[in-house]
């Protein structure tokens, strides 16, 4: 769950900041792993408890422009700017918080090179997103500790953020916290319309086409890929021309391999511990490596078939992530398997275009690899992701203005601002109070040159997801149930219809459960994704990936797939992941115990 990290950065990045000036001497080192496993996020019925009377008064005072002060922010990932300074609702939220946040976005680098630049020059923004890089900064101590904030009842929204509980998973291994994610963080009821995770999808035409057949399996899959291409080997752009259907695609580039890479774990029914499998079948819980498992061979295998078939894109294994983008906005791609905040900006291009008429947009599926199996792709309640998030650095010139702002974007009325807009020009309230948007309206908030003028969600600062504080409306405009139906192009309400899906969940059909509940080790990718080579495991882990970016593009185009699997497993092997697997086997019997130990005690 790679992206939604980013988002919560920007929220952290404030509290940072406020810390900046207590710790810029400290030097600490890298951030160690930390513990999500015993513990959750918050219960997507519970509700945060709201920001006291102080806190909302001051989102109702205004302050002069001359009085805003300018931070900058790099998330560590591609975005799109706004018109900063020229945009029309950021001024509206920097007359009620002080700040206007100046959001620099990864532009072509990977996250590593891009830290390691920042890092080499030696100037950092006031706010920022490490993403992966997230230990480098903390290495270098320039990231300011959160504690003092937190603890000194001046950002009360901020402090209840998370649980106390919660809040210790942050802690980095000199025992203070430096970065807090903004995502998967529900506040009062859960409306759970979307499907936020990842999944092998498919244009809803298609489904259409073979008359909304049930597709369980990957065999499946691809045989309605093949057929629907076979029978409509050419289809049509928003001005109507003619292009070749990609029946499938996937995703490479960078650290969004996991597109290509960890399908194996859903496959065999898995939840996303995302670089591991976790076996909970006997006694106690035991590390699997997905990589070697033999529905990962049966997996590539299949994508082996399909590329000599012409089904796989043979542009697949060196497309950048703009390619990939551009191609599913063109709507010739019938199919990926893909995180859904990966792609989901490529819906604004659809609607732009027409082309969600034509039944363009995406559904997902739940495939297992045999019939029969549950399937445990869609993740319910909040997941803790504790490996990195926003964090404030040293250079933040005044780090008590910084988690203020970050404070006030929790306020329900900046909250309303930043994700619906303002009342009667991007969304209009009905005589029950229930927020809604007309087509007109749609069309508007879609359109790239508004959103640039007008819009600003500061997607990478704290949020909520769940209810409003009026206990009616949901704090996303995607999550209210009527918005999320009546935006529905035709040919998704037909897909929805046909399938008795009333929200994308419904349609993957996963085993509903808690898994942050029953699995108290969960995510796993938590404590994975912040190795680093001073263990024996992390540099198994470095190896293995890039053992991994070199060989699957070359399975899944080899003539031979036996002898390239082979001499694959080979260099696999090479890397010593046992050493990786041992080391989070480890850390799986300590958040077992913790989990345990917290429910005797």
């Amino acid at each position: 769950m790679k992206n939604k990290v980013l988002k919560k950065v920007v929220a952290l990045s404030m509290s940072t900041l406020l810390m900046a000036g207590v710790l810029a001497g400290c030097g600490d080192s890298a951030p160690a792993s930390t513990d999500s496993g015993s513990t959750t996020a918050p219960a997507a019925t519970e509700t945060a408890p709201a920001a006291d009377a102080g806190a909302t008064e001051t989102a109702s005072e205004t302050v002069a422009p001359a009085d805003i002060v300018d931070f900058t922010f790099f998330a560590g990932m591609p975005g799109t700017e706004i018109n900063s300074g020229n945009n029309e609702i950021q001024d509206m939220i920097a007359e009620k918080t002080g700040v206007r946040l100046k959001e620099t976005w990864l532009t072509g680098q990977t996250v590593s090179e891009a830290i390691g630049s920042i890092i080499a020059s030696g100037t950092y923004p006031d706010l920022i997103d490490g993403g992966d890089g997230s230990a480098d900064l903390y290495n270098e101590g320039v990231l300011v500790a959160w504690d003092d904030y937190l603890a000194s009842g001046k950002y009360p929204n901020l402090a209840n953020y998370y649980t106390p509980v919660e809040w210790d998973q942050f802690r980095q291994d000199d025992g203070h916290i430096y970065w807090c994610n903004v995502f998967q963080n529900t506040k009062g009821a859960p409306t759970g319309t979307a499907h936020n995770d990842e999944a092998f999808w498919i244009q809803a035409r298609v489904l259409e086409w073979d008359n909304y057949p049930e597709i369980k399996t990957l065999d499946q899959y691809f045989d309605l890929l093949e057929r629907y291409a076979a029978a409509n080997p050419k289809t049509k752009d928003a001005n109507g021309n003619e292009m070749d259907i990609i029946p499938y695609t996937c995703l490479c580039d960078d650290w969004r391999y996991f597109c290509i890479e960890n399908a194996p774990q859903f496959l065999d029914g898995y939840p996303n511990d995302g670089s591991v499998i976790v076996d909970d079948s006997g006694a106690n819980p035991t590390i699997v490596d997905y990589n070697t498992t033999p529905t990962a061979k049966r997996y590539f295998q299949k994508l082996n078939e399909e590329y000599q078939k012409g089904i796989v894109d043979k542009d697949f294994g060196t497309q950048k992530y703009d390619d990939y983008i551009q191609k599913l906005s063109n709507g010739n791609v019938l199919g990926m398997c893909d995180q859904y905040w990966d792609f989901q900006q490529i819906n604004d291009a659809l609607l732009n275009a027409g082309l969600d008429k034509q039944g363009c947009n995406y559904v997902p599926l739940g495939l297992t690899i045999d019939e029969g199996m549950d399937n445990r792709w869609h993740t319910y309640g909040d997941t803790l992701n504790t490996a990195s998030g926003i964090a404030v650095t040293t250079s933040c010139s005044d780090p008590d203005l910084a988690f203020s702002f970050l404070d006030k974007m929790l306020d329900q009325d900046i909250m309303n601002l930043r994700f619906w807009g303002v009342e009667g020009v991007d969304y209009l309230v009905d005589e029950n109070g229930l927020f809604y948007r007309t087509d007109e309206i749609r069309a508007q908030v879609a359109d790239p040159k508004y959103k640039a003028d007008h819009m600003c969600t500061y997607s990478y600062l704290p949020q909520y997801g769940g209810t409003s504080d009026d206990g009616k409306n949901a704090n996303l405009p995607e999550e209210q149930p009527s918005e999320f139906y009546n935006k529905l192009a035709d040919p998704l309400k037909k897909c929805f219809d046909a399938y008795g899906a009333k929200n994308y969940p419904d349609l993957i059909g996963s085993v509903v459960e808690d898994v942050n509940a029953t699995h108290p080790w969960f995510p796993m990718w938590s404590y994975s994704n912040n190795l680093d080579t001073s263990t024996t495991g992390g540099v198994a882990w470095t190896k293995m990936g890039e053992c991994k970016h070199e060989w699957l593009p070359k399975i899944v185009m080899a003539p031979d797939f036996e002898s390239a699997w082979n001499d694959y497993m080979k260099a696999y092997e090479g890397c010593q992941p046992q050493d990786f697997l041992n080391q989070m086997q480890e850390e799986l019997d300590r958040r077992v115990a913790a989990a345990e130990a917290a429910k005797a005690g």
